[in-house]
């Protein structure tokens, strides 16, 4: 089986989040990295406002129903030290995003190891970060609508990858 991490950048939904990290836990995700303005869960050494801490923990909560304690998730201020790390330890660095040059997700081979990224809800990922993925890939749509949510976006892109080995 694939070693998976997943990286969410830059979400507003307290609520994707915790659906991610319930994902990524029944996935068997090895850590989810929480970068930019991403909301996180509360942690010991949080330099919050203890009030904000915990209204945002109680909404990640309400959707992740305990794998925000399950799951291994580390809050990293800037997405390409996570990127980095990730792929020092040999990651390959998947975005998951409609672009160009954006493969479908049932052409892509997954390799041993790979760190899905995850965007803006709305806005996607940005170019910038987009660059400095080894490739991306988007979720063939056949109805009306352009996208998946986030969350299940997320975990049909975690769900081939595990079952592609």
């Amino acid at each position: 089986m694939p070693d998976l991490a997943l990286i969410a950048h830059n979400l507003r939904s307290t609520h994707n989040v915790g659906s991610l990290l319930r994902t990524a836990d029944g996935l068997g995700v090895k850590k989810v990295y929480l970068t930019g303005y991403t909301p996180y869960p509360s942690r010991e050494d949080d330099d919050r406002l203890p009030h904000l801490a915990a209204k945002i923990d109680k909404q990640i909560s309400k959707t992740a129903l305990g794998a925000e304690a399950s799951q291994a998730w580390n809050r990293v201020e800037t997405i390409e030290s996570a990127i980095a790390e990730l792929r020092q330890s040999g990651f390959q660095i998947v975005a998951l995003e409609q672009t160009p040059n954006s493969q479908p997700l049932p052409d892509f081979k997954p390799g041993p190891k790979v760190a899905l990224v995850v965007g803006r809800e709305v806005e996607g990922i940005e170019p910038e970060i987009l660059d400095l993925c080894d490739v991306a890939v988007e979720i063939p749509m056949f109805g009306s609508k352009e996208s998946f949510n986030v969350s299940v976006a997320a975990a049909i892109a975690l769900a081939y990858c595990r079952f592609q080995a």
